[in-house]
């Protein structure tokens, strides 16, 4: 399959033993009237190959492929779903979110470009094309009420598509390329997950970098984050509540936790969570007091028998 070969040449693949798959007790839900329980492990599509997740309006989940571009729609509730998108060869998808009109955007990971959906329907809205330039990957996206942010991992770019009022999907003509300067410029860090920072700046994460870096979005200057001496190698989905931000760090089967200063500028390093679920963690979300992550399992071959998953974690522990 291409999908190896591509992951192999940016450092995603190495060779790792599956790690066993272990139940966790299901939690309470106090409801208007009754409690429901909700399953700590959700079973994908065997061979789907996921990459990017995101939760959406109530419980509803989606996760995109990596390998055919497929989307999958499912319920944290219930742990069941279906295929909202079928998949394409050729339109692989890594990073993807919900926005406040209940549209789903996808980075188009060596698409070169985005694609929004009708987060119910699964209608294609709008396709933007960001660059031509092969060994381009856009890899992961941030949506602010402005416009939404898209990285590069193989570019010193940040894509941007303004928003109109309301959120109105601009003409493909709108779209620009913000050229980035100072660390986040840096080649070969390979760049990842995409956070906005409360001061409106944006926080991304350099996975074979082993750091973060601060960008104005005005300018696209950058410079390093601080925290504190802590290398987040394998940096790859980043989530943020509040002043705490989650790095979930692929082939190290690590989730880091962090509170970040007053000033956003700085972070320190809180707890690391593990668990034996964890196979190679690709990104995850947040729904009350769980953090679900998506297992890429990027250490193994994917065929069309390669089970995946999702897995809840007490994102509070």
């Amino acid at each position: 399959m291409v999908l190896v070969p591509v992951l192999a040449a940016v450092g995603l693949v190495a060779p790792s033993p599956a790690i066993a798959d272990a139940g966790a007790s299901s939690p309470r839900v106090a409801g208007p009237s009754h409690r429901t329980y909700f399953p700590s492990r959700i079973a994908l599509p065997d061979g789907f190959t996921p990459e990017g997740l995101t939760i959406g309006r109530g419980t509803t989940v989606y996760v995109g492929s990596i390998l055919d571009g497929a989307i999958w729609r499912g319920d944290l509730r219930t742990g069941r779903g279906a295929v909202l998108v079928p998949g394409v060869p050729g339109t692989d998808k890594a990073g993807l979110k919900v926005d406040a009109q209940d549209r789903l955007w996808t980075a188009d990971f060596s698409g070169g470009g985005a694609s929004v959906y009708h987060a119910r329907t699964g209608a294609l809205l709008a396709r933007y094309r960001f660059t031509d330039q092969p060994g381009s990957l856009v890899n992961d996206l941030v949506i602010t009420p402005r416009a939404v942010y898209f990285t590069d991992s193989t570019r010193p770019v940040l894509y941007v598509v303004p928003l109109g009022p309301g959120g109105r999907l601009p003409a493909g003509s709108a779209v620009r390329t913000l050229a980035l300067s100072g660390p986040a410029a840096e080649p070969d860090a390979f760049a990842n997950g995409i956070v906005t920072l409360p001061d409106g700046d944006l926080l991304v994460a350099q996975m074979l970098a082993g750091r973060l870096v601060r960008i104005d979005p005005a300018t696209g200057a950058s410079r390093a984050f601080d925290l504190g001496g802590y290398s987040v190698t394998r940096a790859d989905g980043l989530v943020r509540r509040g002043r705490t931000l989650y790095v979930i760090r692929n082939l190290t089967n690590v989730v880091a936790v962090f509170r970040l200063s007053p000033g956003y500028d700085s972070a320190t390093l809180v707890r690391e969570i593990t668990d034996v679920r964890l196979r190679v963690p690709a990104t995850g979300d947040l729904f009350g007091p769980w953090l679900y992550v998506v297992n890429g399992r990027f250490d193994v071959e994917p065929t069309p028998s390669t089970d995946y998953d999702i897995v809840r974690l007490p994102a509070w522990q």
